[in-house]
């Protein structure tokens, strides 16, 4: 039943949950728990989750889904009553951000606007992503089907992830391929999307490689001079990254 202790253990996750966007956001900086609540909707929409969820393992009927309505018009966040939240969970804007009814969220987890943790197909049972602790995911990313993205991954933005992601391992691009940072863990709520890899613009940089080699080659054969072609470079990346290191 949804008795007082269940009620003292929704108040400790809302507390953490207030202190997990006064560390990851920098608009939060100088803003009170109070403020926090009344002005984010990514707390707001889990206050309102944390409770419905409540409801729904208590075994209350309509009230939990009607909540989670209520609280998806109010912030345009939608989660469902019976998704599995862990702690120190943040959703950074919010705006689109959709978690199905069998997601399992570990704690520590950070989703930006527009990530959607949805099903497949019209399959039952475990049908929903499960992010393990520390995963951090990037705006507009959308992780399908019964995946598992292990501890310390981060979902580059926009990415499509349909396959199982290893732990400390960094995905980008459509659909989503698994790349590595520097050789560096990307454990944490790093968010520098702009240095991540390309691996689709690696691929044909090292196509327009060979083909210039081909190029040089056909030249000194038939002994005629080859023109050089202007290249411009795909992915110029200039400056400091701002997420440090």
């Amino acid at each position: 039943m949804f008795g007082l202790g269940t009620l003292t253990r929704v108040i400790g996750e809302v507390r953490r949950d207030v202190a997990a966007a006064h560390a990851r956001d920098p608009a939060a900086r100088g803003a009170g728990s109070g403020e926090i609540l009344t002005s984010w909707p990514g707390v707001q929409a889990l206050l309102a989750h944390r409770v419905a969820h409540g409801l729904q393992g208590a075994g209350v009927p309509l009230v939990p889904r009607a909540m989670s309505m209520v609280a998806r018009t109010w912030t345009g966040i939608e989660i469902h009553p019976a998704a599995q939240i862990g702690q120190g969970f943040f959703i950074d804007h919010g705006a689109g951000v959709v978690i199905g009814e069998t997601a399992q969220i570990g704690d520590d987890v950070t989703l930006y606007q527009g990530v959607t943790l949805g099903g497949t197909g019209f399959q039952t049972g475990k049908r929903h992503p499960t992010l393990q602790d520390n995963v951090t995911v990037g705006a507009g990313a959308k992780l399908l089907g019964a995946i598992i993205v292990g501890h310390g991954a981060k979902i580059g933005a926009n990415s499509v992830v349909i396959n199982d992601v290893p732990p400390n391992t960094t995905v980008v691009g459509n659909p989503g391929h698994p790349v590595r940072v520097e050789g560096k863990r990307p454990e944490g709520p790093d968010t520098d999307w702009i240095h991540l890899p390309d691996p689709i613009a690696d691929a044909i940089n090292r196509l327009s490689a060979r083909i210039a080699e081909l190029e040089r080659e056909v030249a000194e054969l038939s002994g005629s001079e080859r023109t050089a072609a202007d290249v411009r470079p795909l992915r110029p990346v200039q400056g400091p990254s701002p997420a440090g290191g």
